[in-house]
């Protein structure tokens, strides 16, 4: 199965994001979605999984969850929009990671893209940095991977262009 994941988009998507998209059996999205619009585009794409982020209003936080656990392809996943990292996991979400930690922890909020394994719980975190054009990073970011029997394979960074321009 084939996925693309981004987040922080702020109400911006362009061809870019959709072209890569469009390849994709399903779309993940870690939140600030930043208006209904750019939910229901990408819901009209391909199956759409998603959580809130602390900018998306009432209306989006009534169709995605603050915490999204699932299982793909026999891969259990866990996403939310604020959750830390490896080594720093946010309170809110630390006690379920350490006491049934998920195979793939997917975060967004920072803007900065990270992948990281935590080899003491088994997991892999992803936060496929930011997609849109409100923040501080420079280069707009978005992953595609693939899911193949609960393995992780494929792994690419998309550089979706500079954040402004």
């Amino acid at each position: 199965m084939k996925i693309g994941l981004l987040s922080d988009t702020h109400s911006y998507l362009d061809d870019r994001i959709l072209h890569h998209l469009s390849a994709c059996d399903e779309i993940w999205h870690a939140g600030d979605f930043g208006n209904l619009e750019v939910s229901d585009t990408l819901a009209s794409l391909k199956p759409l999984r998603g959580v809130y982020g602390n900018i998306d209003e009432q209306t989006i936080r009534q169709i995605h969850p603050k915490v999204n656990r699932f299982t793909v392809e026999g891969l259990d996943v866990l996403m939310t929009h604020i959750g830390g990292y490896p080594g720093k996991y946010h309170p809110d979400i630390r006690n379920e990671i350490q006491q049934n930690p998920p195979k793939l922890f997917i975060t967004g909020h920072s803007h900065i893209l990270k992948v990281m394994p935590d080899k003491k719980l088994g997991l892999l975190h992803l936060n496929p940095g930011a997609a849109g054009r409100h923040g501080f990073h420079k280069v707009r970011t978005m992953m595609l991977f693939e899911i193949n029997a609960g393995k992780i394979e494929n792994l690419q960074v998309v550089e979706l262009g500079k954040r402004v321009g």
